[in-house]
């Protein structure tokens, strides 16, 4: 699996001894992202061959997808076959290194000292890479909603928080640009 969120997700709950069944809708829950991230990409990589697209989703991740759609924002003039390359190029190097990284995680994981906490890494990741793609107001709105919508509901078990948080933030961005439009 190259999904990191699903990856600390499922481990997670595992550690707290959830069902399996909560186990595996929680991680394909947390990968939905995917879904949308894929549709916003159709308008740009939609052209390109099946099998290219194949391998477009493949390694369609959070960074690549972020750094493809500034990219594709920014060269409304590239063909898909240009797209399609600088896409699968963002992950010419972490595709690989995210593969050995989890190895090591998995063979040596436990050999890190206690305080070499790294829980922290996975939401600045994910601020880092979402940031730059707040350009309007429906994205505000989304934002904010989802961050506040899953501080309230972080007492709920298992993740259904983050979950329920994620549903009411696309329903508001999605109004919001309703409204707008």
């Amino acid at each position: 699996m190259i999904a990191g969120a699903s990856q600390f997700t499922a481990i997670q709950l595992m550690i707290e001894n959830a069902p399996v069944f909560i186990v595996l809708a929680a991680a394909l829950a947390v990968n939905l992202r995917m879904a949308m991230y894929s549709a916003s990409l159709q308008p740009h990589l939609g052209g390109a061959s099946l099998p290219q697209r194949a391998l477009a989703a493949y390694v369609n991740v959070d960074a690549a997808y972020a750094l493809g759609i500034l990219k594709f924002e920014e060269e409304p003039d590239w063909s898909p076959k240009d797209k399609f390359l600088y896409f699968v190029g963002t992950m010419a190097l972490m595709f690989p290194l995210w593969v050995v990284g989890t190895w090591v995680g998995a063979v040596a994981g436990d050999a890190l000292p206690e305080k070499f906490d790294l829980e922290f890494a996975m939401p600045i990741m994910f601020l880092a890479l979402t940031a730059p793609l707040v350009k309007t107001l429906a994205h505000l709105g989304t934002a904010v909603t989802s961050v506040v919508g899953a501080l309230l509901l972080s007492f709920l078990p298992s993740g259904i928080g983050i979950l329920l948080a994620g549903l009411v933030a696309m329903a508001v961005g999605a109004e919001i640009e309703r409204r707008r439009t």
